[in-house]
């Protein structure tokens, strides 16, 4: 089963998405914030398949950490989970590489369809 990695600071969010996710059989790991994130994306035995990011975190935001996939060239399917729900946020998410962009909390239907979908290809 495909490995996410959910990245966020709130300890209840990562337990509610984690709940969500491992209800369809995926393996899960856990970030607090996109620094911490971006660090076990890039060890080599990772293996993670996809990310579900929050936006506001400490230490690298959401945008930071998109923005260093991006200049590093690792392009990987990424859920931006937020409450932040300007337009402009969204561009810029989208512009940086971002796959989805889903409001917090998520509906677990639409967050594990939107996820197959980024894992098969299809988002």
């Amino acid at each position: 089963m495909p490995k996410i990695l959910i990245c966020d600071d709130s300890w209840l969010t990562r337990r509610g998405v984690k709940r969500i996710v491992q209800s369809e059989g995926y393996e899960v790991c856990e970030a607090e914030n996109g620094l911490q994130g971006l660090e076990m994306l890039k060890a080599s035995d990772s293996n993670i398949d996809a990310v579900i990011l929050d936006l506001l975190m400490p230490k690298m935001s959401g945008v930071e950490f998109l923005d260093a996939l991006k200049g590093e060239n690792i392009m990987i399917p990424v859920v931006v989970l937020t409450a932040d729900i300007q337009k402009t946020v969204k561009e810029k998410c989208t512009e940086l590489g971002a796959g989805a962009f889903l409001n917090k909390p998520p509906e677990p239907e639409v967050l594990i369809a939107v996820l197959n979908d980024l894992l098969t290809g299809q988002g």
